[in-house]
């Protein structure tokens, strides 16, 4: 399939030639005559924690949640914004004022008119205090006014030019005010079952095995959406995901559910499609992070000993099978206005690590052991059990120890982000747009933020990057902030509180009858308004 798919699905898709084998074009899921009614099945690998990205933009939840919830824009298949609650956008000549329309006669699905009072409140008091991005995102926003219910103005104390890439369903989602003003946000129940301005309206949760949305009758989309409901399915086991989709159990896995070594069981074109476009907008890097509290990964030369113990174009062929691009550093080539090469490498070389370690005083006892240490991935990702598998044989060469933890992932999170108990995590984050929303949150002292998914959890700490991030928020002069933000990622590449190991490629294998009116690049976060099945044959 590799070889007899290449010049055609490279036509269409421009995709690089390791993409090959994925087998029918993404083109095949874009239709234009819809077709209304039906009840679609869609798996994801995981069970979510709850269904408000405001607070948690872990990927699992941002698949159902954006269905029901919505943010003031969409992006396209080229990400550029195109609107969605705001119909139209302006940031003043000096950057320091930003100007939303909000569309009208929008409802929430419990009735309450949406307005700008909504729009305020979850920036101030949900994206600025509770959201992992926020802190970086919308630090900038000093003053927010709404001179009437359909328009909101931010003034900000510095630019923010990466603003407008992260006020989607997935970075900036809306709540809303009159159900969560004065409640203990994080623990709302409305978490559970939300209520938001989406095409679909939250029914059921049944716990281990499903959530159910139903179609909005007063979307402000007329006309849409065509589908009458969606069933989210919890398949945590890999097979089982293949034999669903197989069987026509599901009609679309999203978000790589499937493993990547299933993919040529599904090459006839017939049958199915693949969308590998949808996930651009998160620029993902799967990583190997290490908990600096600890001892004896607090020393640097520990930890740069550990790097030079993996192989990560053996990794990308192995676990991955090809299907990505081995990572050079904390931002991924796809940010190409700030990605550079120009890092320092950790070349596989277990001598160079042996060397480290000694010199960092654990030298191998007579059995050949230095330490142990513990790795944690969470249930029901196979790429990351396996690249912990992968870590543990690497490690082993020089007397390391590993023990490989896989807790059920709301376990997972708490293990990592509160009570911090780990030693190397495996997981991927996405990187964003902009290197201010998706890389700073990582690494910046600040967003060392307990009980928060996706902040710093590695408990990393370094002024003089903080700095260097702070400033390259605010810079205006592009020039200048690309340099900034080149010097932050050799200073993290130095200190390697992560190992940054592959850039995944996201793929959404689906049946032929799951078909959109268009593609867009944070299409993971689509709300799927302008989805359809086609009637079987």
């Amino acid at each position: 399939m590799r070889s007899a798919t290449l010049p055609r699905i490279a036509a269409i898709l421009g995709l690089a030639l390791a993409m090959a084998g994925f087998g029918p074009a993404t083109a095949q899921t874009v239709g234009d005559t819809p077709v209304r009614g039906g009840i679609l099945n869609a798996n994801i690998q995981t069970e979510p924690v709850g269904l408000n990205s405001a607070i948690n933009p872990t990927m699992f939840i941002g698949e159902v949640a954006s269905k029901i919830m919505e943010g003031l824009v969409a992006f396209d298949a080229d990400l550029k914004p195109v609107p969605a609650l705001a119909t139209r956008w302006d940031v003043s000549p000096d950057g320091l004022t930003v100007s939303f329309d909000l569309r009208k006669g929008v409802k929430w699905h419990d009735g309450k008119d949406f307005t700008a009072a909504d729009v305020e409140f979850t920036l101030k008091e949900v994206w600025q205090k509770l959201h992992p991005f926020g802190r970086s995102a919308f630090g900038n926003v000093t003053e927010v006014e709404t001179p009437n219910p359909h328009r909101i103005v931010l003034r900000l104390s510095a630019p923010a030019p990466y603003l407008l890439s992260y006020i989607n369903a997935y970075g900036a989602q809306l709540l809303p005010k009159h159900l969560y003003e004065g409640t203990d946000i994080v623990n709302n129940p409305y978490n559970l079952k939300p209520v938001g301005t989406g095409p679909f309206v939250f029914k059921e949760w049944v716990k281990g095995s499903h959530i159910r949305v139903e179609r909005n009758p007063d979307y402000w989309q007329k006309g849409q959406p065509y589908l009458d409901g969606i069933v989210f399915r919890f398949i945590p086991d890999a097979a089982a995901r293949v034999v669903a989709l197989q069987s026509g159990e599901v009609d679309v896995s999203v978000g790589s559910a499937l493993p990547a070594t299933s993919l040529g069981q599904f090459g006839d074109a017939s049958k199915y499609a693949f969308n590998l476009i949808e996930g651009n907008y998160l620029a993902t890097i799967a990583f190997a992070q290490f908990n600096v509290r600890n001892a004896p990964l607090s020393d640097k030369r520990v930890r740069q000993a550990l790097a030079h113990l993996i192989d990560k174009d053996a990794l990308l062929k192995v676990v991955y099978l090809g299907y990505g691009k081995v990572a050079t550093g904390p931002v991924p080539s796809s940010i190409a206005n700030y990605y550079t090469s120009d890092t320092r490498r950790y070349p596989p070389d277990p001598e160079r690590a042996a060397q480290l370690l000694d010199e960092a005083g654990y030298k191998a006892d007579a059995n050949g052991r230095r330490f142990k240490l513990r790795i944690i991935t969470a249930a029901g990702n196979t790429q990351n059990a396996r690249t912990a598998e992968f870590i543990k044989q690497a490690l082993g060469k020089v007397g390391v120890d590993v023990e490989i933890q896989v807790p059920d992932f709301a376990t997972f999170l708490r293990r990592v982000f509160t009570e911090q108990d780990y030693d190397l995590m495996v997981s991927s984050m996405h990187r964003m747009p902009d290197p201010t929303l998706g890389v700073q949150r990582i690494f910046w002292t600040q967003n060392i933020r307990k009980g928060v998914p996706w902040t710093n959890g590695s408990g990393y700490s370094n002024p003089r990057l903080d700095a260097i991030m702070e400033q390259a928020a605010r810079e205006a002069d592009e020039t200048k902030r690309k340099a900034q933000i080149r010097e932050w990622q050799q200073i993290v590449q130095e200190d390697v509180p992560l190992l940054e190991l592959v850039e995944p490629q996201w793929y959404t294998v689906s049946t032929v009858r799951f078909r959109k009116l268009a593609l867009q690049g944070d299409g993971l976060f689509s709300n799927w308004a302008d989805a359809w099945l086609e009637p079987k044959k």
